[in-house]
Order: structure tokens, then sequence, then C-alpha cells
């Protein structure tokens, strides 16, 4: 029978956790108008459910210690499902393995509250060591796919304890409990950062991919690419183009990567990415858009210049600082935009829009000029446009 002590202990601890999990969240007044960020982050590692890391059970834990902790609650997949808003987290324990878990929520902006257990994902022929950063696509076959990264050991580096090997893991479901996992892409390089397309292109299955030449770096992989596939279930990229390269001195002159699958608009499709660039803090990674044709979704019609979200206050500080990333946005009926970003590989945030606003954004954005002079000269074009209105 438990003590008195112990059973107050717990019942203060899991009305602090609720009071966490119902915690309102509000807009931060005065952003740029093209999207509104809120003061909250939506999850982080103390929105994890006690139980995934408490034992209760007063005669082995009497201290009621955290028997199994969580780092971080991150890079999360995204969809609208039974009218929730549903969103599919990495989480990384104190162990440094990650592994998935859904929350959802009934306003897309907070109370946020995960299932009873994490999903258990099937392994493919080869284990992998640790899996993240799942993108959901509800795909026109029918089926809802995870595309995520899969991380092995590099075994023919056998001295290097921090060599690893990128593919991309391919599973798929349709209820987001029962997973049926498919074999990893098969491709010529390492393949990080892989979004699956919601329609079939062709009558074959697209792919935006990440050819890289390590796990890390990029190498000769020129930015982001594009593969059609025959059979998902066997799926192996055998041609690839790049749709979004990288430049030298922009946001993305280190890598970039396709963000969740681009949302379908009336004006073309709108891709949310990521862009990494080298500086004397490491490695800064902000979020960019850019727009594709309807007809064609690779060919690129609108690129607007510079980031689009990039860590502010103390999003800069985490795990991983100086970082915001995303993988994860739902599109509402009626035209409102939920894009659900990590910042510092630490926790998770939302920020509002409109389909509407983001085309905006999009097609009426100047390019980069890709140097100081071309930059000056757009700034005065506007300053100009100003005088005369």
């Amino acid at each position: 029978m438990q003590n008195s002590l112990f059973q107050d202990r717990v019942k203060a601890l899991k009305a602090h956790h609720e009071e966490l999990l119902s915690r309102k969240n509000e807009p931060v007044e005065w952003g740029n108008g093209i999207y509104t960020k809120y003061k909250n982050p939506i999850v982080t590692a103390d929105h994890t459910p006690l139980t995934w890391r408490y034992d209760f059970c007063e005669k082995d834990n009497p201290h009621l210690m955290q028997r199994i902790m969580m780092n971080a609650t991150l890079n999360s997949g995204a969809i609208k499902w039974n009218g929730k808003y549903v969103i599919v987290v990495r989480v990384e324990g104190a162990d440094r393995k990650s592994f998935f878990a859904v929350a959802e929520s009934p306003n897309g902006i907070d109370n946020f509250r995960f299932w009873e257990e994490p999903i258990t994902m099937p392994e493919d022929v080869v284990p992998a060591t640790n899996v993240y950063d799942m993108r959901l696509t509800a795909h026109e076959d029918g089926w809802v796919y995870g595309i995520f990264c899969a991380e092995r050991h590099d075994d023919s580096q056998p001295g290097d304890l921090s060599a690893a090997t990128a593919t991309a893991g391919i599973a798929r479901t349709k209820d987001l409990v029962r997973w049926e996992r498919l074999p990893d892409l098969k491709a010529r390089s390492q393949q990080r950062n892989v979004v699956l397309h919601p329609e079939f292109v062709d009558g074959k299955y697209a792919f935006y991919t990440r050819p890289q030449d390590g796990f890390i770096d990029t190498g000769s992989g020129g930015g982001i690419g594009w593969a059609l596939v025959d059979d998902i279930a066997h799926a192996e990229v055998r041609e690839e183009k790049i749709i979004n390269a990288r430049h030298y001195h922009t946001i993305m002159e280190v890598k970039n990567g396709e963000g969740p699958h681009p949302i379908k608009t009336d004006k073309g499709w709108l891709h949310l990415a990521h862009g990494v660039r080298g500086c004397a803090s490491g490695l800064r990674y902000v979020l960019y858009m850019y727009m594709t044709a309807l007809d064609d979704p690779t060919r690129v019609i609108a690129r607007p210049g510079g980031y689009f979200l990039v860590p502010e206050g103390w999003e800069y500080i985490g795990d991983v600082m100086n970082v915001v990333f995303a993988n994860g946005w739902i599109a509402d009926d009626d035209g409102k935009v939920f894009i659900y970003y990590a910042s510092s590989d630490t926790r998770m945030h939302v920020a509002t829009s409109t389909i509407d606003q983001l085309v905006d954004y999009c097609m009426n954005t100047p390019e980069d000029g890709l140097s100081t002079a071309n930059s000056v000269e757009t700034i005065k074009k506007l300053i100009a446009k100003n005088r005369e209105s």
C-alpha cells in the first residue's frame, strides 16, 4: 500500500503535467505580416506522458525518479486526422535514440497530447540504429506514407564510431497506429530529407530527394532533387535531377532540403524547405519557400530571396543552437496553414498563415540577386515605388 506522502507527490506531479498540457497559447504581436508565431512551444520533452518516464510503483521507485528521461521533441510530420491536428513527433530520449510518437490537438496551436504509446516501427531487412524526421504524405493511392531518415553505422569504417550512413526509410499506414515497413529507398548516394509528392506524376511515385556524398556533407549534391519511381514497394532512384539548387553566399550554400510535401494551390505548388550556411558559431539552419508549376512540379515559378523563418529570441538556444527545421504543415479547407517547426533541435512550435499570404509572399518577394550591388538596387526600387505611392 502506498503511503500518503508518495501519493501526494504523484498527485502534484500529475497536476503540474496537466497544467502544462492545457496551457493556452497566444499569438506573438508585431510579426512580419507573412505568418504569426505563438508564444509557447506546442510540444516539449516535458509534454511526453508521465507513464513513459516514471515508475509509479512506490516499492520499486520510492524516490519518484524518472526512470526513462526524455531529451527533446522535434522535427514533426503533420496531418489533419479525424478532425484533429496531428503531428508525428521525433522524440529523443536521454540515450540519444529517437522514436516516433503521435500527438494531437483540437485546434492546432495548443493542448497537444500524446497517444498512449509510441509508434512501433517495423525494421527494414537491415535494422537501423536510429530513425527520425518523418514526413507524412496522404497519397492519392489511399495510403498515408511516412518517409524518414534511417541511420546506421558505416561498417566500412570500423574504427570510427561517428561514421554513419543515411537512407530514406519508407512506411505506410491506414490508421497511424499499425505501420507496414517497405524497403528503404535505393539510391547511388546517401539520402536524407526525402519527401513523397502527394500525387502520381506520369503514373509514377515522385520523390523530392537530397543527394549527398556523406552522412553530413552534401559534397557534390547540388540541392533538392526529383526522382520518379515505378514501384514504391521496391523504390529505387535511377534518374535524379536538381530542381532547387544551392548557391554561394546564400542561406543555402552548405545544403538545403525539402521540408514537408508541397501544398497544392490554384497558383502552383507551395514548397517549404530548409537552408544551411556556415557561420562563426557553426551551421545556421533557416526556413525558406519556393513555388513550382502545377503542370510540372519540377519547374520553379517563384523563388523569394532570403529566409522565410529563423530562430528568434530563446528559439536560438537548445541542443543544437541557431536552428529551425520543419517537416510538417497542415492546410485547412478554409485556407489557413499551420506550420510546425522545431527550434534548436529541442522543442516544437507552430506558426500560422494562409494560402493567400504564402502565395503572395512567394510571388511578390524579390529574388536573391546573388550580390550586394543587386540587393541594393532591389531596395532602391522599393524606395522609389513608395515615393510614388
